[in-house]
């Protein structure tokens, strides 16, 4: 089982008051890029792997999927998302993502955001969705950009005063886990390199149509941190299609 640290009560606090947990795809750095990238859903038959709060099965649905089956791992996520959803479209498993099986050829579209840097066996994983998905379907995901996650502290060094000076990256070649402090807990997570992302694509059947490092919009460079975002990449996001 993957480690589930969203069901500890102080971190899923914590979380729960962070701006993009509050006002949801608006207030994401990297939606707007996100949101030109995706497809056509209406009719589609579409997974949402690492739902949380369920924004993004939300507006799969709104947009006309004919179904949405959004899989989390966290039960209190999913609580916070059956509350948000009124639509009889999308449903929700309290599931592993690394372990939930579909039967082959059952979904249209595959998204997921900012999940798979939790996953330990990504390659595991894409061959899943390979599986899970239809020929020619689409798999569009985001995940912390491996700059981000290569040294562990996804956080910036800093002078005496408090003044940014750069962001440590190291070990970049050195896949595996990495142990983080986010939001007052140590959280684990797994740094892969770009190329082993795009592998674990090219590999197990899918070509690679887009791949963007997204940046905030200008609408959002008020919020406090949103400007640092420019000093280094924090996420990717790739688009794919299934080529079996």
């Amino acid at each position: 089982m993957s480690e589930n640290i969203y069901d500890n009560p102080d971190f899923f606090e914590s979380y729960s008051q962070m701006e993009r947990s509050k006002k949801g795809l608006e207030a994401a750095g990297e939606w707007q890029t996100l949101k030109e990238m995706l497809p056509d859903f209406k009719g589609k038959h579409v997974l949402d792997l690492g739902c949380g709060y369920g924004w993004h099965s939300i507006y799969a649905a709104e947009e006309g999927a004919s179904s949405v089956t959004g899989v989390d791992i966290s039960e209190k996520m999913l609580q916070v998302a059956r509350a948000k959803t009124n639509l009889e479209a999308v449903q929700y498993l309290h599931e592993d993502i690394e372990k939930v099986r579909f039967e082959a050829n059952s979904f249209d579209i595959v998204i997921s955001s900012l999940a798979f840097h939790y996953v330990e066996k990504f390659d595991e994983l894409v061959k899943n969705i390979h599986r899970f998905l239809k020929p020619n379907g689409a798999f569009v995901f985001s995940v912390e950009h491996p700059v981000f996650t290569a040294e562990g502290s996804q956080d910036f060094s800093y002078d005496e005063a408090g003044n940014i000076t750069s962001f440590p990256v190291d070990h970049y070649f050195e896949d595996g886990k990495r142990i983080v402090h986010f939001l007052g807990q140590d959280v684990t997570k797994y740094h892969r390199t770009l190329t082993q992302y795009f592998e674990s694509l090219r590999q197990n059947g899918f070509t690679v149509d887009q791949m963007k490092e997204p940046t905030p919009p200008e609408k959002l460079l008020a919020v406090p941190g949103m400007k640092d975002e420019f000093r280094r990449p924090m996420m990717l996001i790739f688009v794919a299609t299934n080529i079996k």
